[in-house]
């Protein structure tokens, strides 16, 4: 019933006192956070801890949703924060990218190809090269192309400028470049 709802639409019942439409923006948006801190975390247990946390401060903090904003952004903010305060709990300073889905475009043009074996092998090339990024490079590639984050969407949920984005944004591509020339050459030159 309120599956074809939008965002807004479904938070606005919320608001007035309906609980169960909130389970329709947990469906939709449960793979996304999971996958977001299984980024940070590397570990399943962690992640669905995280996950839960999320949707609960999510929906505890409903009411200051700014609609001017997507509810995905607004979500990932908070997903990113929850993480973050996660591994400071956990006082450790390394965090994993070993779960990096890839880079959108590169990613959505393999998800049309037709050959299976290709998509999955260039999946996997991705998935080597971005576990090689530092976690705030994987971050913003991740940001931008997979969760389609604009800059201002990503200078809000990290706290950044614009400006700074846009520039991070830039040299991780080039360092994500540079990764697949330099390590699978071979592979890497369908991509320039």
């Amino acid at each position: 019933m309120h599956q074809n709802l939008q965002d807004t639409d479904i938070i606005g019942l919320v608001l007035k006192g309906e609980q169960k439409p909130f389970s329709v923006l947990v469906d939709r948006y449960q793979h996304f956070v999971f996958t977001i801190s299984m980024r940070y975390v590397d570990n399943r247990e962690e992640a669905e801890e995280i996950a839960q946390d999320v949707f609960v401060k999510a929906y505890r903090s409903l009411a200051g949703f700014n609609s001017k904003s997507k509810f995905s952004t607004w979500l990932y903010a908070i997903t990113h924060h929850t993480c973050l305060s996660h591994l400071r709990k956990r006082k450790t300073a390394t965090v994993s990218v070993d779960a990096h889905p890839g880079v959108g475009a590169m990613l959505s043009a393999t998800e049309k190809a037709s050959d299976k074996s290709d998509s999955n092998s260039t999946r996997n090339l991705l998935h080597k090269a971005m576990s090689q990024l530092e976690s705030a490079d994987a971050e913003i590639l991740t940001l931008f192309y997979q969760a389609e984050q604009s800059l201002e969407e990503i200078a809000t949920i990290t706290g950044q400028t614009s400006n700074n984005v846009k520039v991070r944004l830039f040299r991780a591509r080039q360092k994500l470049k540079n990764i697949l020339e330099q390590r699978y050459p071979a592979d890497a030159i369908a991509y320039k």
